[in-house]
């Protein structure tokens, strides 16, 4: 069983796809928001249920350029946690912005809201939530304490592309939610991005930001980046929305296979769905207790890899302790984020990957149990 890694691309039919490349050959408008764009904009908006989303090169330039469109002040403070991809903290470095790191709580490995206030100060300026492997934060508290003190909201919401929460879709918390639909997510455009939002005028900033500043033809009012999506981009993403309640389906059914296996065993606490969330199943965590489970997350990790079974060790290291911050941030003082980091390992998931298959990774791993 070689070549297994930890997620792998969902695709469209290869004649949708195909039909619609035709009509991109014939217009020859291949970028600047053609047909195709908007089509995949509008079908984004009546997924989500919100009436403003703005599509990018990638879920990276969401963040980023969400958090310039909002105009804070160089060295302002952002609250958020290191338990996330790197996107999320070089977001706000590159900003010009301070992180300020908030623990993670252990139950379900977001942003630990009872540690937030604490971390307010006059410089604060927003809180950037991480909805992590589909679970979503505390909403109802962040909402909260963003009004107390007039802080906006960001949310990373990479991981929760297509799940509700108490009937409402999670592009619609915060000030700006944020997507990536990366080519290893559960929903895909091969490369992209998208940015939903409450405010009109903020979409006009992101519009101008992600094409160079310009307002019009000959007018360009200020400087900006290039983060446009192109048709073949948006095209695929039209196409994949099609099976996206399919895969989602076939997810479930691999995670269950999973919890079948798995569940129970000492030393193991494995991830389940939040109450009242329709879950999108997009990554199946487990996090080992060396002292009970007998083996250590790496000793796991390596006896899945000689097996040709690639895991991850999602999120590790910390970001904020990546060598390029350079000792700037201390990981020990989120030490709920640091021991999780140290144990957590991601299992295989996608929508094609064989319940046998399934079982041989379960059995490998329970083979490192002493």
């Amino acid at each position: 069983m070689p070549g297994i890694f930890v997620t792998r691309s969902t695709m469209p039919k290869f004649e949708d796809y195909c039909e619609i490349l035709k009509d991109i050959w014939e217009s020859r408008h291949l970028t600047n928001m053609g047909k195709y764009h908007k089509i995949f904009q509008a079908k984004l908006c009546e997924l989500f249920g919100v009436e403003n989303v703005e599509l990018f090169t990638n879920g990276h330039m969401a963040l980023e350029l969400s958090l310039q469109a909002l105009g804070f002040p160089r060295g302002a403070e952002v609250i958020t946690t290191p338990f996330t991809f790197a996107s999320t903290t070089h977001a706000i470095v590159r900003n010009n912005l301070t992180p300020i790191f908030c623990d993670i709580n252990a139950a379900d490995y977001t942003i630990d809201v009872e540690k937030i206030e604490d971390l307010i100060t006059d410089k604060t300026c927003a809180i950037m939530p991480v909805h992590v492997y589909g679970n979503i934060c505390n909403v109802e508290e962040i909402d909260r304490l963003a009004k107390k003190y007039g802080l906006k909201v960001i949310y990373d919401a990479a991981h929760t592309f297509g799940e509700r929460y108490n009937g409402k879709s999670t592009a619609e918390f915060g000030d700006v939610s944020c997507f990536s639909f990366h080519a290893t997510k559960v929903f895909h455009t091969i490369e992209g991005g998208a940015a939903c939002f409450r405010d009109k005028k903020l979409g006009t900033k992101l519009y101008q930001l992600k094409n160079f500043g310009i307002s019009g033809p000959e007018n360009v009012e200020g400087v900006g980046a290039n983060a446009k999506m192109n048709e073949f981009c948006a095209a695929m993403g039209v196409c994949n929305l099609t099976h996206l309640e399919e895969d989602i389906h076939r997810r479930k059914i691999i995670y269950e296979r999973y919890i079948e296996n798995l569940n129970g065993v000492e030393g193991l606490k494995l991830n389940f769905p939040q109450k009242n969330v329709e879950s999108n199943y997009s990554y199946f965590p487990a996090i080992f207790n060396e002292k009970v489970f007998g083996a250590s997350r790496n000793e796991v990790f390596a006896a899945l890899a000689n097996e040709g079974i690639n895991a991850r060790k999602y999120f590790y290291p910390l970001t904020n302790s990546f060598e390029c911050f350079n000792g700037q941030f201390d990981p020990t003082k989120t030490p709920v984020a640091l021991n999780i980091s140290k144990r957590v390992l991601t299992l295989p998931l996608y929508p094609d990957l064989a319940l046998e298959d399934v079982d041989k990774i379960c059995r490998i791993v329970l083979s490192c149990k002493k």
